[in-house]
């Protein structure tokens, strides 16, 4: 007893010292001491004895101890023999003394801690496993002896702390620690557990690790609670310790407040911890996170801003240093984190969370919210899109969608930039490549998506894993592309092979391996457009003749490839065959860095040879096919716009055209031009009359007699070669080529061609035109060509020479525009003329467009009658006559076509028939593209035709300004090219029926370009663009003052008045379309927004620096609302309307005051009386158009739409009723009989809308809210009874479809949102509830007769609605049953039957019900709720009726 106290005196265990090991334990511990056998060290020992009579024998050595008996058996014995011995509770101590003596020995000591083996001579039951506990373990498990042999152990710890592991393996604390584990019983556990703590407190961190560790084994769970307290503040501590804390944590049994304690504490460390535990932290964080917890998504959001991945990888340089410094010190440990350690504890985080989401589905929701609530673009990080790949790349189907949902919606907010996924794949292509498949799959759908918005980063997805990952991920990249590129829908097409062309320029050395999978696009060229193909042979091309020509094994292949193309006899493969060609000489005769070749010239000499065998092989296989000749030269065209070519070829391009041209199409004028020609040859249109004899002239007339004698001689079989025959077709082409040929060798001066600007054409007297209706089918289609070739012509003329500075040049470009707005007009009148014709192609890289002349153009004069201008045209017998026509079909052409009365001016209209002209619009694929340059012509200024001599010169000579009819000339093609370039999504789903034309057709230049450079091409003309408005606006605003407000008044010029008119709304139709473009959404695109706004602020005060986008949008919103009182008509109007809409979208912050503004302005407009300049009240299917989009426009800004559909249908209708026939409503002039349908139409959808966007009722909605739905449905079921009375006065078919259509959708609204109201209402507002369900009951009712009605005249289009009313009507009876019983009234419920009645409320005789008169009481003081019911055989034909009682509650 005095040793053990000796010994216990030895050891002071303190939280704040060390343990202090005497020496001689040391020496022993350390030593080797002599082995004698037990029975001489202990003859009378009573832990021997004892051991020994229970059961078990102890073995000297390293032999284990034997146990004879079961383990049971054992403790029970040893139990027995120390409750039965004399010096009981004394033997107690004397046996762990003896024991403690015993395990001096360390050998004794591992034996104890090392599991026992069965005696030899014992004789065990076969039940009795194998494996035996240790003798410490048996002891441990005997109560009484449990507490004292544990302070033994923990007495006998200190002194192998600091050995490690032994030679024979074992780990001696280790071993201690493990026999406290996973006992049956713990005696004393509060104890144990605080011993365990100060073992902690003093042990070497190993050791500390490996009682943390075990701490959910050895304790119970009443200790749990208290343990954890201990870890958490053990862990503020020391962070060494961080990742066995976590890990006994997780195992602890914790209360979900301790719990959250715990985690808010460990998150408070996140970013002190070192960066091979934060995966540890992590998975501890997740898995906190129960089911149950409230607060997911904040923790999420916490873990995700500490989260700091872009620290864990070095940049390239440190990484690149930090390599050569560990070359240089292999041997030394660094301190810090290597590249590799840092994407390993990267790629471990990813996947605990992704098993955290994998397996709860809390986590996956919180993460998508926790990424969702980012609202600036510079808080997102690179977790984020790395968790959405994993939340992808679950199996999960609501992750997977969830992750595609809001990565769409961040990258179309530009809160997701390229930058961030750049970053992303910079710092951890490691882990990437990991998600390969879901990245694919992401760029997959982004790039079909139909939002132009996310199709961009969708390729910036693909060309960054191409560009960081493996081979493998290569191929797969270009394998995706490639199918995109052979789906056949047009935008996506054009997307996946811009992102090949775009790795080929970038990476060629690695694209070149997949050479193969690109050249397999040309099995699928039969859907590509004539653009795609160039886009294909451009790539491949690159890959097989560029200057390293990586991919030069398919050269053959490509050869081949092209002259099977150009030998076919099939055009379309023809065109093929010379777009590739063409492609092909841009790759192989590209002007080379180093001049490699002889003369001059960049190329080698092999290579210059079979650029020139490839242009002669084109020219010779085109000479045949005008089309395929024509083709040829704008193909050329295209390449010298956009490649440098080798000037030895270029040289050689420019000889030949020059001089072909010349020998083809120019004459020398002289003074005999007989011949035998279908008219009288004249020369036409000569800008140049000042100078001497010896001018040339264009050679359209001969040429063109030559070409159609050519065509009805052309007998011979077509193996017979014949002569080269020059075509008018390749007039314009040719030309286009010769044009850019002296611009790229003369550095854009046109100096040698620039007499073509102003010579003239041999063509015929116009006044041809005038007898058109007196010449053969022949001539008359002979003049319309030499229209459209004469037309063509002049648009290449204005191409080439509109970036010309010199004022005569300017002049004589304004002057050929205006050459083509008269030769338009005279075409319009040939058109008219002459059905069934089909003019000669101008865009040859396309089908023959056809299809593009709507039927009615081929019909008779008479029938095509629709399709007039409805304006008179008088041709001139002067060349330079003043005559302005549009070709697009303006306000004032719809509006005067819907004037025409043939009653009363038939006559007339046979007499207009001759002079009128078709509208050009189906037309314009047979015209020449004007180029975007071309529109710099607008800068010219606007002047008024008043102000122009007969000769359109104006009076200042040194000012070239256009005339109104230019201006419209101009601004038609401007918005037809932004409609094409900046309001088309880029990947639109193909359509089931592929249309006869292509949309492209007509573009092939525009193509050239993409939709930033159009929009900053644009921008760089909205002053002119503002400047030209400003004169429309001050246009009508002096008529206006002139003539008192009046703009039909005696003295206005009409046609000026219309063109000008177009022109107004064009100029804002191109600014809408303008701002419109989805690309100013994106971020990247802010300085060009930017940008345009500025341009319309500027324009109403002085420029300010460093205005925000609100601010501009602000004064661009007040620039144009100044424009509100001069819009000459109601398409006008709504133009400045939606153009407005479109700025306020930019305004951000005051959105309410935007909308009140855009509301008093369509209101303003609505309430206006609009009238042509003719005098006329405007009308017709565009007006009303218009005046569907305006109202609803009203209806949708206004703060109360029920209120605004009351104000209309209760006071503007009734006024309307009550005036002449032909009058308007007063307040609402717009509104008159003519136009009640497009009001009522309106007003109906609106109205149900609205009722769809009242919030659904809850049952917890406190009484006030209740009454504030309540008062809503009550008005809107009060509109609804107001718009369905309508119907007795304006009972037209039109009225009553839509009554139908959306009477039904409102009956499920009020079904759907506004009956559970009434359940949780009733009694609290019965009266209320009861006057709604009554003027309810009266518009259902009216339903009901409109249904026997549309029975009564049998019209289809009627009684299709009538199945579906009749269903909501009878599934209204039995809701309002179900109210009543919820509310204990079901006895106020009885049904009838309810005769079936016409719109005048007549009964139906041949549906009489047989139900009795008694039951039909319709006087009955009962309130009668409703009751619609079916007319079905199976009722009786009858209609069923509740009646509500007023005592019912």
């Amino acid at each position: 007893m005095m040793r053990k106290k000796k010994r216990s005196s030895s050891i002071t265990v303190d939280e704040d010292s060390t343990l202090e090991i005497p020496k001689s334990k040391k020496t022993k511990s350390s030593g080797r001491p002599t082995k004698p056998s037990i029975q001489d060290s202990y003859p009378d020992s009573v832990f021997v004895q004892f051991l020994k009579e229970s059961g078990v024998i102890l073995t000297p050595g390293t032999t284990a101890n034997e146990i004879a008996v079961d383990q049971v058996i054992f403790q029970k014995r040893l139990q027995q023999h120390l409750r039965k011995s004399p010096r009981f509770p004394n033997t107690i101590q004397e046996f762990i003394s003896a024991l403690e003596t015993y395990i001096e020995d360390p050998e004794r000591l591992r034996n104890c801690l090392l599991p026992c083996v069965p005696s030899s001579t014992s004789q065990q039951d076969a039940t009795s496993g194998s494996y035996q506990e240790s003798l410490v373990r048996l002891l441990l498990g005997i109560e009484m002896l449990q507490a004292l042999v544990i302070n033994t152990l923990f007495e006998k710890l200190p002194e192998f702390m600091f050995e490690g592991v032994s030679e024979d393996g074992l780990n001696v604390p280790r071993l201690i620690i493990n026999q406290l584990k996973w006992l049956d019983r713990i005696v004393d556990g509060k104890d144990l557990s605080s011993k365990l703590m100060q073992m902690v407190s003093v042990a070497p961190v190993e050791i500390q690790r490996d009682i943390i560790t075990s701490l959910p084994e050895i304790l119970e769970d009443s200790q749990h609670g208290d343990m954890a307290k201990e870890l958490n503040g053990l862990l503020q501590q020391n962070t060494q310790l961080t990742v066995p804390i976590l890990d006994a944590l997780s195992s602890l049994n914790l209360s979900s407040a301790l719990l959250s304690e715990v985690r808010e504490a460990v998150m408070g460390t996140l970013s002190a911890v070192q960066l091979e535990d934060l995966p540890v932290v992590v998975k501890f964080v997740l898995h906190s996170i129960s089911a149950s917890d409230a607060n997911e998504v904040k923790v999420v959001c916490d873990l995700r801003k500490k989260l700091e991945l872009e620290q864990c990888v070095l940049p390239a340089v440190l990484q690149a240093s930090q390599s050569r410094l560990k070359s240089k010190n292999a041997s030394r440990p660094s301190s810090v984190p290597s590249c590799s350690s840092g994407q390993d504890s990267v790629a471990l985080i990813l996947e605990v969370i992704k098993s955290a989401i994998r397996f709860q589905k809390t986590i996956s929701e919180a993460w998508l919210k926790a990424i969702e609530n980012v609202d600036e673009s510079e808080d997102h990080k690179v977790v984020d899109l790395l968790v959405l790949l994993i939340l992808h790349s679950t199996n999960a189907n609501h992750s997977r969608r969830g992750a595609e949902r809001v990565l769409k919606v961040k990258v179309r907010k530009g809160l997701i930039p390229e930058s961030l996924l750049q970053k992303t794949f910079k710092g951890h292509a490691q882990v990437m490549r990991g998600y390969f498949p879901s990245i694919l799959a992401l760029a997959q759908g982004l790039l079909r998506s139909s939002d132009c918005c996310v199709v961009p980063f969708g390729g910036h997805m693909y060309k960054q894993s191409f560009t960081a990952f493996d081979s493998y991920c290569r191929q797969e990249v270009v394998g995706s592309l490639v199918t995109h590129a052979c789906s056949g829908v047009s935008g996506e097409v054009d997307v996946a092979l811009e992102l090949l062309c775009e790795l080929v320029s970038q990476r060629p050395a690695e694209m070149s391996q997949f050479t193969v999978f690109v050249k397999g696009i040309l099995d699928y060229m039969d859907n590509l457009t004539s653009q795609q193909i160039r886009q294909l042979f451009h790539l491949l091309s690159r890959l097989a003749f560029g200057q390293e020509q990586h991919g030069g094994h398919i050269q053959d292949d490509m050869h081949i490839v092209i002259r099977k193309q150009l030998s076919s006899t099939v055009p379309k493969y023809k065109r093929i065959g010379i777009i590739g060609a063409v492609m092909m000489v841009g790759s192989m005769g590209a002007c080379r860095n180093k001049p490699d070749g002889s003369q001059g010239g960049t190329l080698p000499n092999e290579t210059h040879r079979q650029v020139m065998a490839l242009l002669e092989l084109v020219r010779s296989c085109s000479e045949s096919s005008p089309e395929a000749a024509a083709l040829c030269f704008d193909e050329l065209a295209n390449l010298l716009q956009t490649c440098k070519l080798d000037p030895l070829v270029l040289a050689w391009i420019g000889k030949s055209v020059l001089e072909d041209f010349q020998e083809d199409f120019i004459v020398d004028l002289g003074p005999d031009m007989s011949g035998p020609f279908v008219f009288p040859a004249s020369v036409m249109y000569n800008l140049d009359e000042d100078e001497s004899q010896g001018g040339i002239a264009i050679n359209l007339l001969p040429l063109m007699t030559q070409d159609q004698q050519h065509k009805t001689d052309s007998t011979q079989p077509a193996g017979v070669k014949k002569e080269r025959r020059v075509s008018p077709l390749c007039l314009s082409p040719f030309f286009r080529l010769l044009r850019l040929c002296e611009e790229v060798q003369h550095q854009g001066d046109l100096e040698e061609i620039d007499a073509l600007l102003g010579c003239p054409l041999i063509l015929t007297d116009m006044e041809v035109v005038e007898k058109v209706e007196s010449l053969s089918k022949a001539e008359r289609e002979f003049l319309c060509s030499l229209l459209f070739h004469t037309i063509n012509w002049l648009r290449e003329v204005v191409n080439a020479f509109c970036r010309q500075n010199d004022p005569e040049m300017k002049m004589k470009v304004v002057t050929r525009i205006h050459n083509i707005t008269f030769l338009q007009s005279l075409l319009q009148t040939c058109l008219a003329a002459t059905p069934g014709y089909t003019p000669p192609q101008a865009n040859f890289d396309g089908e023959t467009p056809e299809g593009m002349i709507p039927a009615s153009l081929i019909a008779p004069p008479k029938k095509g009658k629709k399709e007039s201008s409805g304006r008179k045209r008088k041709a001139s017998a002067s060349k330079n006559s003043s005559g302005d026509k549009s070709q697009l079909e303006g306000a004032a052409e719809a509006e005067e076509s819907q004037q025409d009365r043939p009653e009363k001016e038939n006559e007339k209209e046979k007499e207009k028939d001759a002079k009128s002209g078709v509208s050009l619009t189906s037309y314009w694929p047979f015209f020449r593209e004007l180029d975007v340059e071309a529109l710099s012509v607008l800068q010219c200024g606007l002047l008024s035709r008043t102000l122009l001599d007969t000769e359109l010169h104006s009076k200042l000579k040194e000012e070239v300004q256009l005339g109104p009819a230019e201006l419209l000339f101009l601004l038609e093609d401007m918005w037809r090219k932004l409609d094409f370039s900046l309001a088309s999504a880029p990947a639109k789903k193909a359509p089931f029926l592929k249309s006869k034309t292509d949309r492209a057709m007509g573009f092939a230049h525009l193509q050239q370009k993409n939709a930033k450079e159009i929009a900053t091409c644009c921008i760089d003309l909205l002053p002119t663009l503002c400047t030209h408005l400003e004169n429309c606006h001050n246009h009508f605003q002096t008529i206006l003052s002139e003539h008192q407000g009046v703009v039909d008044a005696p003295g206005v010029d009409v046609k000026e008045q219309q063109l000008m008119c177009s022109a107004y709304q064009l100029l804002l139709q191109v600014l809408h379309t303008t701002f419109s473009w989805a690309g100013f959404s994106g971020l990247e695109h802010r300085a060009l927004l930017k940008s345009a706004l500025g341009v319309l602020a500027s324009r109403l005060k002085e420029e300010e620096t460093d205005l925000t986008l609100d601010q501009l949008s602000r004064h661009a919103f007040e620039y144009l609302q100044n424009f509100r009182s001069t819009v000459p008509s109601l398409n006008t109007a709504l133009c400045l309307t939606q153009l407005l809409i479109v700025l306020s979208q930019y305004g951000g912050s005051n959105h309410r005051n935007y909308r009140e503004q855009i509301t008093s302005l369509s209101r303003h407009f609505l309430c206006q009386e609009w009238v042509t300049a003719s005098g006329e009240k405007e009308r017709g299917n565009k007006y009303n158009e218009a005046l569907q989009t305006l109202l609803g426009i009203y209806l949708e800004h206004t703060d109360d739409v029920l209120k605004a559909v009351e104000e209309i249908a209760g006071e503007g209708v009734p006024e309307l009723m009550n005036a002449a026939k032909d009058a308007n409503s007063r307040s609402w002039p717009t509104l008159n009989r003519l136009t009640f349908l497009v009001y009522y139409k309106s007003m109906m959808a609106e109205l149900e809308r609205a009722v769809r966007k009242i919030p659904p009722s809850k049952q917890t909605d406190n009484q006030e809210v209740q009454s504030e739905k309540l008062l809503t449905w009550n008005l809107a079921v009060r509109d609804f009874h107001i718009l369905l009375n309508l119907v007795k006065i304006f009972d037209s078919r039109p009225v009553l479809t839509v009554c139908l259509k959306y009477g039904r959708l409102f009956l499920e609204s009020f079904l759907k949102l506004g009956m559970p109201l009434l359940d949780y209402s009733f009694k609290k507002h019965k009266e209320d509830v009861q006057s709604l369900l009554k003027t309810f009951q009266l518009s259902t009712r009216q339903l009901h007769h409109m249904c026997g009605h549309s029975k009564i005249r049998q019209d289809t289009g009627l009684t299709n609605h009538v199945p579906a009313l009749k269903k909501c009507l009878e599934q209204f009876v039995y809701r309002v049953k179900a109210m009543l019983t919820l509310n204990h009234c079901q006895e106020a419920f009885w049904l009838g039957n309810l005769k079936n009645r016409d719109l005048k409320g007549e009964e139906i005789l041949s549906q009489r019900s047989q139900a009795v008169d008694e039951e039909e009481e319709e006087e009955s003081s009962q309130l009668q709720s409703e009751v619609e019911g079916s007319d079905s055989e199976e009722r009786n034909n009858g209609q069923e009726e509740v009646e509500e009682s007023d005592e019912s509650d």
